[in-house]
């Protein structure tokens, strides 16, 4: 596979309470943030790799004007490779956006849009501190198909305080009407040093309990399955419609960026606090916008820290990846890249998973039974 090129923009016009990703609400930066961004990728010159992806994320992208997007997506070309048919995603947030800013986004050469929708419940988009409302998604979304978008995702998120099987079920009914080709569907989790995290702590809010969100996420595989959509991986789902050729479309419609994160193939991150994976280094940029300017202002890449995975962790990262995909661990690939025998290795930890429910293990694949992904972090603590 090809690599992924991520680019993160940090600039939210309110934090969501529930968010750990690094942003800040700064406006007055955009432009000197633009320009050490455009110094950045000049800099790096894409390490000698071919790009099939551009995913800009954040933060929210979509505080930023077409022509800003633009210039970014065009510097982007000219400093890395860059393949013509590639998926150029923008993150969009309902309340930042109008049908001209999407009718900008698509000329300035975004081809995939994936909208924070979160929710269309004004109880549940009050709680998650959303700027948007119910009617803001459904106008974003609109937007967006009369825009010409062909290649869209939504998120959703379950399993917050006081959500009930029906009113999931009803942002599920919604966000299917509108025929997304991809749906992210994550649990809410209480990220330490968010306020929602806090407030949990100290007793201000009551989490669901967990026989309730293994329902909800139950009756999300349920509903989404009888729609049409086919589970890839934990929280995502691509829609398998069946176009003039006759060819189902599920693998077409998957996030292909996001893909490179869960197949360990390479990626470079941009922008503070961004990622990159250049097998077997791991890098990151330093999690503050000022410094991040002031760094590329005076040539220096804005580098906070770099790790060697040794093979044991690289190992160790393949099987978490692995499990988090409906297809699993390919056995026999995975042997040949480490030069080991999985099953052998992991004999008593793949009975145990099975005699429990949590996984299926076939000559040539082992993967995590939908129970079994509701514990991924636990399962997947088993092998080390």
């Amino acid at each position: 596979m090809d690599a992924g090129l991520y680019i993160h923009i940090p600039f939210c016009l309110k934090k969501c309470p529930y968010c750990d990703f690094y942003s800040i609400t700064d406006t007055s930066l955009h432009p000197v943030f633009t320009d050490a961004l455009v110094s950045e990728m000049r800099m790096t010159r894409g390490e000698n790799l071919t790009f099939d992806t551009l995913y800009m994320g954040g933060g929210t992208p979509s505080v930023l004007d077409a022509k800003t997007i633009g210039k970014i997506i065009d510097t982007a070309r000219e400093s890395y490779e860059i393949l013509p048919h590639a998926e150029i995603t923008l993150e969009v947030n309902p309340g930042t956006v109008s049908l001209n800013k999407f009718e900008g986004y698509r000329c300035a050469g975004v081809n995939r849009i994936n909208i924070g929708v979160q929710s269309f419940d004004p109880v549940n988009l009050h709680f998650l501190g959303r700027i948007h409302s119910g009617r803001d998604a459904r106008a974003a979304i609109t937007w967006a198909k009369k825009a010409g978008f062909k290649n869209m995702g939504l998120d959703l998120i379950c399993g917050i305080p006081n959500q009930t099987k029906k009113s999931w079920l009803t942002d599920l009914k919604v966000a299917v009407e509108f025929e997304p080709q991809h749906l992210s569907c994550y649990i809410l989790s209480f990220e330490p040093g968010t306020p929602l995290y806090r407030d949990r702590q100290e007793g201000r809010l009551k989490p669901l309990t967990d026989p309730l969100v293994c329902e909800l996420f139950e009756t999300t595989l349920e509903f989404l399955s009888d729609h049409g959509y086919v589970q890839y991986e934990i929280s995502n789902f691509a829609r398998a419609s069946t176009g003039s050729s006759g060819l189902n479309g599920a693998e077409c419609n998957r996030s292909r960026h996001n893909m490179k994160y869960w197949k360990f193939v390479p990626y470079v991150g941009l922008g503070p606090s961004a990622h990159s994976f250049l097998k077997p280094k791991r890098y990151w940029n330093c999690a503050n916008v000022k410094k991040y300017i002031q760094d590329l202002e005076a040539e220096k890449l804005p580098i906070a820290g770099e790790e060697r995975l040794s093979v044991e962790q690289v190992m160790m990262e393949a099987i978490y990846l692995g499990l988090r995909q409906t297809e699993g661990i390919l056995i026999d690939d995975f042997d040949k890249k480490f030069g080991v025998n999985f099953k052998t290795l992991f004999e008593e930890v793949i009975a145990d998973l099975e005699a429990r429910g949590l996984a299926e293990n076939s000559q040539n694949r082992c993967a995590l039974t939908s129970k079994g992904m509701l514990y991924l972090d636990n399962v997947a603590s088993m092998f080390i």
